[in-house]
C-alpha cells in the first residue's frame, strides 16, 4: 500500500491571521483594538466614567458615559482624546466619538 504524504502542521494563530488577511479584516481588527486599550489610552479618571461599546465601520467610536457633566467634558476633550486614541500610526484612525448617556 502507498502511504499518504504527511502534511505539515500550521499554527492556529497563523491560520487565523491568514484568514483575516484574505478577508481584508486585518486593518479593521487593529483599529478595534482601541476598545480593550481604552483605559490606558484615556487614563484612569476618564475610563472610570466611560465604557467604549463599539467601533463603527466609519471610524466612529461609541462610548457610554455615566453623567451629563462628564458628557460635556468629554465633548470638549474630543480632539485631545482622538489624538491619544490615534497615536499608533499602524492602525486606521478613530475619526469621531459618539457619546451616549448611560440610563
Amino acid at each position: 500500500m502507498s502511504e499518504k504524504p504527511k502534511r505539515k502542521l500550521t499554527a492556529m494563530g497563523d491560520v487565523v491571521a491568514s484568514v483575516l488577511k484574505q478577508a481584508g479584516l486585518t486593518e479593521r481588527l487593529a483599529q478595534v483594538s482601541v476598545i480593550p486599550e481604552w483605559p490606558r489610552l484615556v487614563g484612569p479618571q476618564i475610563a472610570e466614567v466611560t465604557e467604549p461599546l463599539l467601533l463603527q465601520q466609519d471610524g466612529t467610536l461609541v462610548v457610554m458615559v455615566k453623567t451629563h457633566g462628564w458628557m460635556q467634558e468629554l465633548t470638549l476633550l474630543e480632539p485631545e482624546l482622538l489624538r491619544s486614541l490615534n497615536r499608533d500610526p499602524s492602525r486606521a484612525p478613530v475619526v469621531k466619538l459618539r457619546l451616549l448617556l448611560r440610563r
